[in-house]
């Protein structure tokens, strides 16, 4: 058995959770997290694999043949670069006819590191944002330690310069658009009014107009929600034909929103399905996906999942693009000058599309299947609204990160850059098989291993899977995972339970709000169907999720401490009866439901792991991470999680990283940190003799 973690500071109350780990930044708190890290590194890093691991993940964080993300920007390909030089970035431009031939030529225009240290500021870049799609007033998004609150800044994109005199946004959580070289639309917290400016979530709901040199105070109201909205934001759409349209989105809940046009006579409301997706702007129309069923005024009825094209005057129908079917989904969907390029999940394997508007007597959409391999994930990395062009990101399990340029305008797709494998995967191979929940339904679930795996219920296991928000879980190549666990002989499988997009709408609704409990039993069934078929057995079945995974991770603890020996839990949610007044929880409650509504009340308290941790449950010991910077979800969940483990006795890890937001860790030094203490945890748990015994 590991030593337990070191005691509290004072005497905690009877459930074992002291008030002061609720003060995010408290020096009580603060305090008790180093503690609880230093036990965690003195009990992970003195193991002698650690630091082959942690150079392991460094070389592939700081690899110099990674392939640069590109961003269309200004007419100019534009990529944020970095490596042991620049641990923090230089955000570089390079001309698209360099880089579409693999040659691209850089030009640093900002030196994130050296801003850092001028500023005397833990600085992390969060992208910018240009007038329009040629012009070059822009502003650069600064974000203190990765938190999603930001300071907005005017730059110059051809002197690489912040401008004189020029708008600054101090920091909040806050969105901004270009109406013209001297305006801007703004949500942010406002500040003075007496009843505030930003919701429940903890985001804007206000919408002003700032002029160039006017002070935040004196800007004009163009339009407000209330604070029990999730957030209002403004918008602005541009396309190749010159059209641009300025519109405010109103988030009434996470999946509810309305879309009004900012015209000269004032705000206009567009008459639109409240769940939507929108996703651009093409030859004057909107471009977006529904997500329930929607018959707009006078016209045909569209199948929930549907990708649509909307006039937003409402002069004429909407057209569809594209309809899946039960097998498929829609995944992620780019505007370029000219088409669209969609990805589309069919039975949970990628696939890209190009789709073309009606033109001449042709009657509606025209679309064509681009040739990519199978068993692999197709994200959209960026589209260019001047031409045709948008890059493609294609990978698998097995198979190494590709970027592909796709073209609506020639309907072609061709690969410009691929990586050399990161990790030994000889003798490896992808299967993809079925489980059977409780109430029946099928779930599909990818397993990597070796070729020649036997099925006797000794292989090592890493089961991972999302279950939430509509979010789906593909075959992604993941370096890092490789090199620490599969290519060391551990099997890999990701779930694709309930709760997530794989199948579409459908798929998503079946496990919302109160239907949540089927998300833990698709994901329970899984690892039963893998000891079922031999793959491994509870002994050496570990699991990992994060966010919402990491409440996945949570319950799965609680619900069944008997299935695993390993639970990595991170930056989750725990503490379910309160979620929803930390940090941006109230924004969730149209994926989890609420305490304030009696029966969504009572299924909350009976998942949420919280509440549910109790004496002699036979826990296995868990490995939780969270970060001091998350804003989104926030460290208490796990800090009360770990505290209570701690009342009762059962031993823990625990891991909270100062930096980094709730995306993640911000520099490959910490990143190499955080998976080699995890690698750690699973070698000593599932892959060292007799694991049963440290249980």
């Amino acid at each position: 058995m590991l030593a337990a973690p070191p005691a509290l500071a004072d005497s905690p109350p009877a459930d074992g959770v002291p008030a002061f780990l609720s003060d995010v930044s408290g020096p009580d708190a603060l305090a008790w997290v180093r503690r609880q890290n230093q036990h965690t590194f003195d009990t992970l890093q003195d193991d002698s694999r650690y630091h082959a691991f942690y150079d392991a993940v460094l070389a592939v964080e700081q690899d110099r043949h990674r392939i640069p993300k590109p961003t269309f920007l200004a007419g100019r390909i534009y990529n944020l670069w970095q490596d042991d030089q620049h641990p923090r970035g230089i955000w570089r431009e390079s001309d698209v006819s360099s880089f579409v031939v693999a040659t691209p030529r850089w030009t640093t225009r900002l030196d994130v590191d050296a801003l850092a240290r001028l500023e005397h500021r833990d600085w992390v870049f969060q992208g910018a944002e240009c007038l329009t799609p040629d012009d070059r007033p822009c502003f650069v998004r600064l974000s203190e330690g990765g938190e999603d609150a930001a300071s907005l800044r005017e730059f110059d994109l051809s002197t690489g310069r912040f401008v004189p005199g020029g708008f600054v946004l101090p920091r909040s959580k806050q969105s901004a658009v270009w109406l013209d070289r001297d305006t801007l639309l703004v949500a942010r917290d406002w500040g003075g009014a007496a009843e505030g400016s930003m919701t429940e979530s903890g985001y804007p709901f206000i919408v002003r107009r700032l002029r160039r040199g006017q002070e935040l105070d004196k800007a004009e109201e163009v339009m407000r929600g209330r604070r029990t909205d999730v957030a209002v934001d403004p918008m602005v759409l541009t396309d190749g034909a010159g059209h641009r349209l300025v519109l405010i989105r109103r988030a009434v809940t996470f999946f509810e929103e309305q879309y009004s046009r900012l015209t000269a006579q004032g705000v206009q409301k567009i008459d639109l399905p409240t769940r939507l997706e929108l996703h651009g702007l093409l030859r004057g129309r909107l471009v977006l996906s529904v997500n329930q069923d929607w018959t707009p005024a006078g016209g045909k009825p569209i199948p929930a999942g549907s990708l649509v094209s909307v006039d937003p005057t409402g002069a004429a129908p909407p057209q569809i693009i594209f309809t899946p079917n039960a097998r498929q989904s829609i995944d992620e969907v780019a505007v370029t000058g000219d088409g669209v390029v969609m990805t589309v999940l069919d039975t949970v394997r990628g696939q890209a599309w190009v789709f073309r508007p009606p033109t001449g007597g042709t009657q509606g959409w025209t679309g064509t299947r681009l040739p990519l391999p199978d068993m692999i994930s197709v994200h959209v990395v960026d589209a260019d609204r001047r031409s045709g062009r948008a890059f493609l990101s294609v990978s698998g399990f097995l198979t190494p990160s590709q970027l592909w340029l796709a073209d609506t305008t020639a309907v072609s797709v061709r690969k410009i850059m691929e990586l050399p494998p990161q990790f030994d995967a000889a003798g490896l191979t992808v299967d993809q098989s079925w489980a059977v929940s409780t109430d029946g339904t099928r779930v599909p679930y990818f397993v990597v291993h070796r070729k020649d795996m036997r099925l006797d219920g000794t292989n090592p296991t890493l089961l991972t899977a999302y279950g939430g928000f509509q979010v789906s879980s593909v075959p992604d190549y993941n370096p890092e995972f490789g090199r620490l666990w599969m290519a060391r002989g551990g099997v890999y499988v990701v779930a694709n339970i309930r709760g997530g997009g794989e199948f579409g709408p459908a798929w998503h609704e079946a496990g919302r709000g109160v239907h949540r409990q089927r998300v833990f039993d698709d994901f329970a069934a899984v690892a039963r169907d893998l000891e079922k078929r031999g793959v491994t057995s509870a002994a050496r079945l570990g699991i990992r999720g994060r966010s919402n995974g990491g409440l996945l991770m949570g319950v799965e603890f609680t619900q069944h401490p008997e299935l695993w020996s390993a639970v990595i839990i991170g930056v989750p949610l725990l503490d379910m009866e309160h979620y929803e007044t930390m940090a941006a929880g109230a924004s969730w409650v149209g994926e989890y439901g609420s305490m304030n509504v009696p029966d969504q009340r009572a299924f909350l308290q009976r998942i949420s792991p919280l509440r549910a941790l109790h004496a002699g449950a036979g826990y296995p010991e868990p490995f939780i991470f969270t970060s001091t910077r998350d804003d989104r979800v926030g460290p208490v969940h796990a800090r009360r999680f770990a505290a209570r483990l701690q009342a009762l006795g059962v031993p823990f890890l625990y891991y909270e990283d100062t930096e980094g937001g709730h995306s993640g860790t911000v520099n490959a030094p910490e990143i190499a940190h955080e998976r080699a203490l995890e690698a750690v945890y699973l070698s000593r748990r599932l892959m060292d003799a007799g694991p049963a015994a440290i249980r």
